[in-house]
């Protein structure tokens, strides 16, 4: 599906407790207002935003023109910061005014319902992370994939500039060993942000999870094809340690933080845009599928109190083409 328009008409749907993402990415696309933006509840994007000088916001071609949020307090206020032109009273309200959609919460265990109205209506959308985070949900979405339903889902960090620097320097590092990042929150709304921080390293070949849980933590050992092994933490209130990793090699060690958060969520937003004009995805979603199996494998592993959980189990479990042995 290409959309072949001067400008792409984009609906922001959601706002959930600890997710400002209308707010911060309505106004990477349309560019925002700073004296009403200054009263946006996440203080961290007025900061981020206000660093970036302002003739190089907006991304041509695409603006945000319908917003709905959960809390209908909320909807004027991010369409007053973020220069949205309507609210809408019902998120299914934008069927028909606009040409595609962003579901921009990160309750992964909601996906499904709050997709379902737009994908069956032929709108193509973007979906935060996490895709899904269990495999009904996960397999209904492979459904919409295998009837041809166009939508992208990912964590900023696939797109951090940060990683970069491993990739230039992965040589210099010589065999990689073992992998250490971090990250806040909890494990279903936040361990994407890690694995996809570490995935332009390692690619696909994900093998097994084990997760150590406690009240406030699941610190987690996975294990790759390539002989890697990775420690990932999600440890709800170590707010500091989001974006950090760090790479072990055979001849050197390389840590970094991800800390450009707008050009990261610039980069994404932009990967979706172009998608929505060229009709090509910018990777493949047997992408989303793996790391989706291993945040999956992960809750399995903890309700199994630290239990191995391989891979194979999850995949076993899914519908084709994804589905294997």
């Amino acid at each position: 599906m290409k959309i072949e328009k001067p400008e792409i008409r984009l609906a922001m749907l959601g706002m959930i407790e600890g997710n400002g993402h209308p707010y911060s990415w309505s106004a990477i696309v349309n560019g925002y207002n700073p004296e009403e933006m200054a009263k946006c509840p996440f203080p961290v994007i007025p900061q981020y935003l206000a660093e970036v000088p302002p003739n190089t916001m907006r991304i041509l071609g695409a603006r945000v023109t319908r917003v709905w949020t959960d809390d209908p307090a909320d909807a004027p206020k991010v369409a007053a910061a973020s220069r949205i032109e309507k609210v809408v009273a019902r998120p299914e309200d934008v069927i028909g005014q606009v040409d595609a959609v962003i579901i921009g919460t990160d309750d992964g265990h909601e996906h499904v319902r709050r997709a379902r109205p737009f994908i069956e209506a032929g709108l193509p959308m973007f979906v935060d992370k996490p895709l899904a985070i269990n495999v009904p949900d996960l397999n209904q979405f492979i459904r919409w994939y295998n009837e041809g339903k166009v939508f992208l889902s990912s964590s900023n960090m696939r797109y951090a500039p940060e990683t970069k620097q491993i990739l230039r320097q992965k040589a210099q590092l010589g065999d990689l060993r073992w992998i250490t990042t971090c990250t806040s929150k909890t494990w279903e709304r936040y361990a994407i942000h890690a694995l996809e921080a570490i995935w332009p390293v390692l690619g696909p070949g994900f093998l097994t999870v084990r997760s150590e849980s406690r009240p406030g933590s699941d610190i987690a050992y996975l294990t790759h094809q390539s002989g890697v092994q990775i420690n990932l933490a999600a440890i709800y209130d170590a707010v500091g340690s989001y974006g950090a990793l760090h790479v072990f090699g055979t001849k050197g060690n390389l840590a970094v933080t991800c800390w450009d958060t707008y050009t990261a969520f610039r980069n994404q937003l932009c990967a979706f845009v172009e998608m929505l004009r060229t009709g090509e995805r910018p990777y493949p979603l047997s992408e989303t599928i793996e790391l989706m199996a291993v945040v999956i494998a992960g809750l399995r592993s903890r309700e199994r109190c630290g239990a191995v959980v391989e891979l194979k189990e999850i995949y076993a479990e899914l519908e084709p083409p994804f589905g294997r042995k």
